[in-house]
């Protein structure tokens, strides 16, 4: 045995479907297509980490939204709300499974500039025709909702409190894990370090253990979160992914505020919300570059410089806070327009992606993983059509930008 209740040695020389990466991707993939019933492979999912301690899943903050700029991201994220509120029927009724709570605290971006503003209210009519009870508001209505923010510089903002905050995502990457394996999804404790492609270069054939196996496979799936590059690499592909660091602070106050603060983007890039008795605020580093894998180290002076400054001057009852815990996490980047690639590849037909999620995996989790098991098993999308994310835009170089990136 590896990792405690983690086998190390796959069982069979060869599975239908071998996932590489058992976080929130590995896991929400292989629970949906196990439950399918048009599938009666075997799934094999390998995982180099499984403490999870270097996985995005592991440092994220848990949050789900509408306010995209993209449609295709709104859908998503309503199913998403679906799911969340409906858990328990999704795992069919299992009374071992908890009702999972969307506290919905809402989320505020708010304008500074009049490019801004136009561009918060073009995104507020996408949401809109999507269904979204997305709003933009006026300073006089922010200050009124929310009487403790400094509006000094502010235009407006788009608001929304209909599904949008935070929810236990542990919880659900918890269940997506256990009741896969209770259908028979079988997890190792390993790392894919190779492929083997057909003598035309179009599928996978197997892949190679870090142990010294190889495992024939019918379909392989890239779940590799901000490593996913080198996954695909080994298929001889390439993807525009990188790990980026992300920085979440935990503060209290000596003056807590009077109701709840929806998660705020404050034009400075900072954010921050409500987390139970504390709050939560984050932000990326001005030099957004690129790190190692394993580079988790915390740069204390981002809250000092950056974090607190903007945090005390939004919401002046912040000016006196006390930091009790921070983290830093990695987003899973896609630097050509910060959306999520997914599906097959055009060349390498039995490899797929669910990759590049910049920032908002974990929410969409549930959508993108139904519908990677539709492709594996019906060679399409059924429930939600995710063929704008598609591989042929990476190598197009056309773009579906995001501009909604925390």
């Amino acid at each position: 045995m590896s990792a405690k209740g983690w086998a190390a040695t796959p069982k069979h020389a060869a599975y239908d479907v071998v996932i590489v990466g058992g976080a929130m991707y590995g896991a929400s993939v292989s629970w949906w297509l196990s439950g399918m019933p048009d599938f009666r492979g075997r799934i094999l999912v390998i995982e180099r980490d499984p403490a999870y301690n270097f996985a995005s899943t592991s440092h994220t903050n848990s949050s789900i939204r509408q306010q995209y700029s993209q449609a295709i991201n709104v859908e998503i994220s309503r199913f998403g709300a679906e799911f969340i509120h409906n858990f328990k029927d999704f795992m069919g009724g299992d009374e071992r499974v908890p009702p999972i709570v969307l506290q919905s605290f809402g989320y505020l971006y708010l304008a500074d500039t009049p490019a801004f503003a136009e561009a918060l209210k073009a995104a507020q009519a996408v949401q809109a025709a999507c269904g979204a009870a997305t709003r933009f508001w006026s300073v006089n209505e922010i200050a009124e909702a929310y009487p403790f923010y400094n509006l000094d510089g502010i235009l407006g903002g788009n608001h929304n409190l209909v599904n949008e905050g935070y929810f236990d995502g542990a919880t659900i990457f918890d269940w997506f894990k256990r009741s896969g394996r209770e259908r028979g999804v079988e997890y190792i404790h390993n790392e894919a370090v190779a492929m083997t492609l057909n003598a035309a270069g179009t599928r996978v054939e197997s892949v190679t253990l870090k142990s010294g196996e190889t495992v024939g496979c019918g379909q392989v799936v890239n779940a590799s979160g901000p490593r996913a590059v080198l996954t695909a690499r080994m298929a001889g592909i390439e993807i525009p992914v990188e790990p980026r660091k992300r920085f979440t602070f935990i503060f209290d106050t000596e003056k807590p505020l009077d109701r709840a603060l929806p998660l705020t983007i404050d034009p400075s890039g900072v954010h921050m919300r409500s987390d139970g008795r504390y709050y939560m605020c984050g932000c990326p580093p001005d030099d957004d570059h690129a790190v190692d894998y394993t580079d988790f180290d915390m740069d204390h002076a981002i809250w000092e410089e950056k974090i607190w400054p903007a945090v005390a001057t939004r919401v002046p009852q912040f000016e006196a806070v006390k930091v009790v815990n921070s983290w830093v996490g990695h987003y899973a980047y896609n630097t050509l327009d910060q959306n999520a690639i997914v599906g097959p590849h055009p060349v390498v037909t039995n490899f797929h992606f669910v990759n590049g999620f910049s920032g908002h995996g974990l929410q969409q989790s549930p959508a993108i993983g139904r519908g990677m098991a539709e492709m594996l098993v019906f060679g399409e999308y059924r429930s939600l059509d995710l063929t704008p994310f598609a591989f042929e835009r990476i190598a197009q170089g056309r773009l579906l930008l995001e501009k909604a990136i925390i």
